[in-house]
C-alpha cells in the first residue's frame, strides 16, 4: 500500500501493511490489517488502551444471553450499578466478539448474503467526560483518512427528536458535523424508535448519529449502508437530550452515569474496503467456504446465489455452515456448550440447524463440521487466542453433538412421514406435532419448515410463534414476580444510595460461627441496624405492618445468594420487642456489597431501627448449606484428580436440600 501522509498523524505510515486508501492502491486490504488499522488509529493516535476482547457470555446480566453489541459489559456502568477502579479512567478500545442468534420469529428467515450471528465489533468506550464533538471528529479521521473512504460517499444522521416522548432535536450534534465540513446535504435527521424487547441488553439512545456509505454519489438515504457508528453521549452542560434508562412503563430517566461509545462491525467494514456486496465474499468467509467444497461435499461449489437463482438452497446452505461454524467454535472456546436451558440451547438450535443443511442439502459425510474447525482457527485464532487452546476439544464437542442429531434427525424425519400418512392430503401439519419436534428433539423452527416445504406442506408459523411467546412469558413471569417482591434495586434507587452516602453491608459476621463443645455449630448473635427499606421500586423510610419490602442493614450474619450458594433463613429482632418477629425470606448481595434481604414485617419497620439477626429454627437451613457447599469442593477435587487436570468448573448450585456440579471434560 502506497504510505498515506496525513497533518495530523506523526507517523510516517499510519495505515498497517497492506491497508490501502481507496483511490490510491490497486490491492484490497486483508482483514487482519483493516483491524489493525482500527487499533491503531486509536492506540498510536490519540493513546486509547487496548484490551482483550471479553466472553461471549455476558457476566452479571442475567437477561441476556449473549454479548450482543459492544456496549453490553458497560451497562451497569453506565447505569452505575458497577464502581469503576478509577473516576477517570482511559478510553480503551478493543475487537470483541459478539454473537447475535435469531429469535423464535427470525428462525424461518434464509440466511442472506450480509446475515451472519457471529461478528467481531470494533469498540471505543470512553466512561469519562468527554467531548461529543472528539467523538465525531475521530470517527471521521478513521473512515477517511485511515481507511481512506472518499467523503462524499459518507453522509451523517443524528436524532431528528421524539414528541411522543419530549425529546427534541440534537442540533448540537448536527452543527458540529456541519462545522467539520460535512456538506448540509450530507447531514440527516432521523428519528430512531426501536423496541426494547430485553431491558437489561442496553439503555435505548435517543441521542444518536452514525455515518453511513452510499454506493452511489447522491446523497440519498439507501438500506443497504455498510457503516454505522452509533455514540452515546451526555452533553457536559444541561441541555435538552440525555442518554435515559427506558423505565418498564415506558417513560425516560437520565442514566446516573454518562459516557461516549463508539462501535463498528468488522465484517461490514471489510465487505466495503475490499469492494464486496457480501459478508461472504470477504476473506473472513471464504477460506471456510472454499474448505466446505473440499471436505466431501456433493454439492456444486459456492456461487453466491440467493433467492429463486439459488435452486435447493445450496448456497444458502454454504452460508448457513459458514457461519454457524464460526458461532459454535467461539462459543464452545468460550466456555458455551450445547445444551437444554438459556444460552446453552441457544447454541444447541445452531448446531442442529448448521448439521442439517450440511447433512441434507450439502450431502456431507457424518463428523463434517468439526473439520471445519482448523479453518476458523487460522482466520481468528490470533485476534482471539482462547480458540487455540483446546482445538481438538472444540472439534470432540462438535462431533459428539453432530452424532447425536444426526440420529434425532433420522427419527425426525419418521415423525414427520408418518404425520403426512395420516393428514391424508392436507397442507398444514398439525401444530402440536411441529412444536414437539421443536422442543423434544431440537428441531429450530426454520428446518421444520423447509423440511415441510420439501414434502409440499406448510405449517401454522403463527400458532408456533404464540407458544413460543407464552414459553418466554412464562419464564419472565418469575423475574418479574422477583423484582416486584423488592429483591431488585432499580437503577435510581442504586444511584440514590449513592447520593447519600449510605454505608455498605458489613458481612463479615456471617463467619462468626464455632464448633461448640457438644460438636454442633453455635453462630454468634450479630447487633444491625436498617439503613434504608425498598419497596415498589422505590427507597422508603417506613413499611408497614404486614407488608414484604427490601432492607439494606448496615451489617449482617446472614448468607446472601451468591457463588451458586442458597441465602439464609431466619428472622429480623426488634431490640426491646423480643416477642415480635420478622421474618427473613431472602438475601441477595447488590452492587458495592449492599446485602438487599427480603423480608415480611409483622409490625412497622423504620429506618434506622435497631435489631438482631436471629436463626432461630432456620439454623439447620444453613448448615445444610454449609455441608453440601463443603462436599462441592470436595467433588471438584476428587474430579480432578480422577478425570485429570484438563477438568474444569463451569458452574454450581448449592441449595438446603442438593448440590449441583457442571464440569466439562474432554
Amino acid at each position: 500500500a502506497a504510505p498515506f501522509q496525513s497533518r495530523r498523524l506523526e507517523l510516517s505510515n499510519p495505515c498497517p501493511p497492506g491497508l490501502r486508501c481507496r483511490r490510491r492502491c490497486q490491492a484490497a486490504p486483508r482483514s487482519g490489517a483493516v483491524r489493525e488499522g482500527f487499533v491503531g488509529f486509536f492506540k498510536d493516535r490519540y493513546g486509547h488502551e487496548v484490551v482483550p476482547s471479553s466472553p461471549v457470555r455476558p457476566r452479571g446480566d442475567p437477561g441476556l444471553l449473549f454479548v450482543n453489541a459492544g456496549m453490553n459489559q458497560l451497562c451497569p456502568v453506565f447505569k452505575g450499578k458497577v464502581h469503576r477502579a478509577s473516576s477517570n479512567p482511559p478510553p480503551e478500545n478493543l475487537s470483541k466478539r459478539c454473537l447475535m442468534p435469531p429469535g423464535q420469529k427470525e428462525e424461518k428467515k434464509p440466511i442472506r448474503t450480509y446475515s451472519i450471528f457471529f461478528f467481531s465489533f470494533f469498540f471505543n468506550p470512553v466512561t469519562r467526560a468527554f467531548q461529543k464533538e472528539d467523538a465525531c471528529r475521530m470517527a471521521w479521521e478513521l473512515l477517511t483518512e485511515v481507511y481512506g473512504i472518499s467523503k462524499d460517499q459518507l453522509y451523517v444522521t443524528y436524532f431528528g427528536g421524539d414528541p411522543a416522548q419530549g425529546l427534541k432535536p440534537d442540533e448540537e450534534s448536527r452543527e458540529i458535523w456541519l462545522s467539520m465540513g460535512v456538506p448540509r446535504k450530507s447531514v440527516i435527521s432521523k428519528v430512531f424508535k426501536k423496541k426494547r424487547e430485553r431491558e437489561s441488553v442496553s439503555p435505548p439512545v435517543p441521542d444518536s448519529l452514525s455515518i453511513t456509505q452510499t454506493h452511489t454519489h447522491t446523497h440519498k438515504k439507501v438500506s443497504a449502508f455498510l457503516l454505522v457508528f452509533h455514540l452515546i453521549i451526555s452533553p457536559l452542560h444541561n441541555l435538552p437530550l440525555f442518554p435515559p434508562d427506558r423505565e418498564a412503563d415506558g417513560s425516560l430517566r437520565p442514566l446516573p452515569r454518562h459516557s461516549v461509545d463508539t462501535g463498528m462491525g468488522l465484517e461490514r467494514l471489510v465487505t466495503t474496503l475490499q469492494g464486496k456486496r457480501s459478508n461472504y465474499d470477504t476473506d473472513l468467509f471464504t477460506p471456510i467456504l472454499a474448505a466446505i467444497g473440499r471436505k466431501g461435499t456433493k454439492a456444486p461449489a459456492y456461487r453466491g446465489l440467493v433467492g429463486e437463482a439459488d435452486i435447493g438452497h445450496v448456497d444458502m446452505a454454504y452460508r448457513v455452515v459458514a457461519d454457524h461454524i464460526r458461532t459454535l467454535s467461539v462459543c464452545i472456546a468460550d466456555g458455551v456448550y450445547p445444551g437444554m436451558s438459556g444460552a446453552e440451547l441457544v447454541l444447541r438450535r445452531i448446531l442442529r440447524r448448521a448439521v442439517r443443511f450440511s447433512a441434507d442439502v450439502l450431502q456431507t459425510p457424518p463428523g463434517f463440521l468439526a473439520g471445519l474447525v482448523p479453518t476458523v482457527v487460522e482466520i481468528l485464532g490470533d485476534t482471539y487466542p482462547e480458540l487455540k487452546r483446546d482445538v481438538s476439544g472444540i472439534m470432540d464437542i462438535i462431533s459428539e453433538n453432530e452424532a447425536a442429531f444426526l440420529s434425532s434427525l433420522s427419527r425426525g424425519r419418521g415423525v414427520i412421514d408418518r404425520t403426512l400418512e395420516r393428514m391424508g392430503g392436507a397442507k398444514i401439519f398439525p401444530v402440536g406435532v411441529a412444536w414437539s419436534l421443536h422442543r423434544n428433539l431440537g428441531f429450530p423452527l426454520d428446518l421444520i419448515g423447509l423440511m415441510l416445504e420439501e414434502r409440499g406442506v406448510s405449517m401454522d408459523t403463527e400458532a408456533l410463534h404464540q407458544l413460543a411467546e407464552e414459553e418466554t412469558k412464562e419464564k419472565a413471569q418469575v423475574q418479574q414476580e422477583e423484582s416486584e417482591s423488592g429483591q431488585q434495586l432499580s437503577v435510581h434507587s442504586l444511584a440514590e444510595l449513592q447520593r447519600r452516602g449510605i454505608q455498605t453491608t458489613d458481612d463479615s459476621p456471617k463467619y462468626a460461627y464455632a464448633l461448640g463443645g457438644n460438636g454442633k455449630y453455635v453462630f454468634s448473635p450479630c447487633q444491625a441496624t436498617v439503613l434504608a427499606l425498598y419497596k415498589d421500586q422505590t427507597l422508603v423510610s417506613e413499611v408497614g405492618e404486614g407488608q414484604r419490602c427490601g432492607v439494606l442493614l448496615d451489617r449482617t450474619g446472614f448468607y446472601a445468594e451468591q457463588g451458586g450458594q442458597s441465602h439464609d433463613l431466619g428472622y429480623l429482632v426488634r431490640q426491646g420487642q423480643q416477642a415480635v418477629l420478622v421474618n427473613f425470606e431472602a438475601s441477595r448481595l447488590r452492587y458495592r456489597s449492599w446485602n438487599l434481604g427480603k423480608v415480611l414485617n409483622v409490625q412497622a419497620l423504620l429506618c434506622g431501627s435497631y435489631i438482631v439477626i436471629w436463626w432461630g429454627e432456620e439454623k439447620s437451613h444453613r448448615l445444610a448449606c454449609m455441608v453440601k457447599h463443603t462436599a462441592t469442593h470436595l467433588l471438584n477435587f476428587a474430579l480432578r484428580h480422577v478425570l485429570g487436570e484438563a477438568t474444569e468448573q463451569r458452574g454450581s448450585h448449592i441449595t438446603a436440600k442438593r448440590l449441583r456440579f457442571d464440569f466439562s471434560v474432554k
